[in-house]
């Protein structure tokens, strides 16, 4: 394989570094969550005046949603790293992979797709939290 072969193949790879780097920003913002969420909930075990159990449940099920949305995002950069050795595994043995690069580039984006659709149940939640604690403290 000559470089002026491999060109063609680095142009077509591009798409997929670029889809690895934004992931691994939303995975980042996911783990930066996770990790508010686990102080948050040590702090609240600490101090049981403060806590709640409805607050804890809530946490508890934001932690196992971001948990389900970092796995799913990891999947999406792993599956993404192997398309990209799919396509330079093909351009060096002159291999036809269509049908694998659709079923790679379409579970990638499935598994994106439900990191997102979990990661929004967690704002979600956040809200419920969050109201939680404003109407306590409308009450108190």
């Amino acid at each position: 394989m000559t470089l002026h072969d491999l060109i063609p193949v680095l142009q077509v790879a591009i798409g997929p570094v670029i889809l690895v780097s934004g992931v691994g920003l939303l995975l980042l913002s996911m783990t930066n969550r996770f990790g508010r969420i686990i102080d948050r909930t040590r702090q609240m075990v600490a101090e049981p005046s403060v806590s709640s159990a409805a607050q804890l449940e809530i946490l508890m099920r934001r932690a196992h949603l971001l948990r389900a949305a970092i796995a799913l995002g990891a999947l999406s950069v792993l599956l993404a790293a192997v398309l990209i050795i799919v396509f330079f595994t093909a351009a060096a043995f002159h291999m036809e992979i269509a049908p694998a690069v659709a079923t790679l580039f379409i579970a990638c984006m499935l598994a994106l797709i439900g990191a997102l659709l979990l990661f929004m149940g967690d704002f979600n939640l956040s809200l419920t939290a969050l109201k939680l604690e404003v109407d306590a403290a409308r009450r108190g």
